[in-house]
């Protein structure tokens, strides 16, 4: 088996693949068909047997917000095998070739949505955050308080789009797991195709959009950065009462959705797991926000990871937390033993020690152990709001 770049003249027998492997029901033959948006096709590897394409993946560019800090992120998606070749290593080799081309673009961890879990499991990812919605009736919105002032709504244009791309930034970098949407993948610019797209505030400190479909509206984003503008661009929703029965709203910020409310509320949740990978241990801890840093006294934790798909960092550690910073150093003597599939529920904070040592993915010394979660602040909630 070759695990190689994708060529242009494999267009036709990936768009097959793809079709088999996610049930698309329309006659794709062309990936521009199938990403009528476009896509990166210089990160993109493909598995070759026997002179033909049978495995494809995907990986695209993003950064993620871990401790307030954008963390360069490899986003894994479209993984696919041909049915004939499967539990054959096709789907380890993409996911090894993946990691490695990943490290060389500096992205020093990544992120995918859960489908084969025990495939991804056994490359080193793990489970960490959700990806949220919730459907409820638009006279639920009714029911909210009013705003204590004046929060004049309106209608965005385009010279609202750095006030909205601030608003985002304000609030996901406090939420980790959140993607941050500066990067060419995300496409800020295209805020305004949605069909309703709304700014609170003189400021347009926060925001609003939102796509129809049918008798259901799905809003993309409600940024608030206080109380009166969430429930200034939440209130609005009320508007849609007699028009229409479900209004889908993605969870990014929890805090609206469970503070706000006045009452009990009939929902129905969608929930999406996703899994995070630590690419490259010391590089990772550089890039990410460390909080709670400033206010901790010096400490050293040392641990040993074993991280077969990924050697650079296999082996013993220490991380240091000096001058409200932490650094990873090679070296110390492991008295905490973390796999690799441990390395992304401790960067992201989702999981504590006691959690990771109870499934199996680290032991040695517990009161070093519990040193790890002071440093991420865990267990905590993560989250994405996006999907890819």
């Amino acid at each position: 088996m070759l695990i190689r770049d994708y060529r242009p003249d494999d267009d036709g027998e990936i768009a097959r693949l793809l079709r088999l492997a996610f049930g698309v029901t329309q006659q794709v033959t062309q990936l521009a068909e199938y990403w009528p948006k476009g896509w990166n096709d210089r990160r993109a590897q493909v598995a070759e047997l026997d002179g033909r394409p049978v495995g494809f993946i995907r990986v695209r560019e993003y950064q993620q917000y871990f401790g307030g800090a954008a963390v360069p992120m490899g986003g894994v998606a479209s993984v696919a095998v041909a049915p004939h070749v499967r539990r054959r290593g096709v789907a380890s080799a993409l996911l090894a070739a993946a990691i490695a081309d990943m490290r060389e673009h500096g992205e020093v961890i990544s992120a995918l949505y859960q489908s084969a879990i025990p495939v991804y499991r056994l490359s080193g990812w793990e489970n960490v955050g959700v990806y949220e919605r919730a459907q409820v009736g638009p006279q639920d919105f009714a029911t909210l308080p009013r705003p204590a002032g004046d929060v004049p709504v309106r209608l965005a244009d385009k010279a609202d789009l750095p006030a909205i791309h601030a608003a985002y930034t304000a609030v996901a970098s406090t939420v980790d797991g959140m993607l941050d949407r500066a990067t060419a993948e995300m496409a800020p610019e295209r805020v305004l195709d949605f069909d309703v797209v709304l700014v609170a505030g003189e400021d347009a400190r926060g925001y609003l959009t939102a796509a129809r479909y049918g008798d259901r509206l799905v809003c993309h984003d409600v940024v608030a950065p206080d109380r009166d503008t969430a429930l200034a661009l939440l209130g609005s929703l009320a508007s849609w009462t007699g028009q229409l029965t479900k209004v889908e709203l993605r969870i990014m910020d929890p805090a609206w959705w469970q503070l706000l409310r006045t009452r009990p509320t009939d929902y129905f949740p969608e929930v999406d797991p996703w899994m995070l990978r630590v690419v490259d241990l010391p590089a990772a801890v550089a890039a990410r926000g460390w909080p709670t840093a400033a206010h901790l006294a010096p400490l050293a934790v040392d641990i040993e990871v074993h991280d077969e798909q990924a050697p650079w960092h296999t082996g013993r550690h220490r991380l240091v937390l000096d001058g409200g910073t932490v650094r990873c150093e090679p070296g110390g003597s492991g008295a905490v033993r973390l796999s690799a599939r441990a390395l992304g529920p401790w960067f992201a904070g989702s999981s504590d020690s006691a959690a990771l040592r109870r499934a199996g993915l680290l032991d040695g010394d517990a009161d070093a152990a519990r040193l790890l979660d002071v440093l991420t602040g865990a267990p905590h909630p993560v989250r994405m709001a996006d999907s890819f």
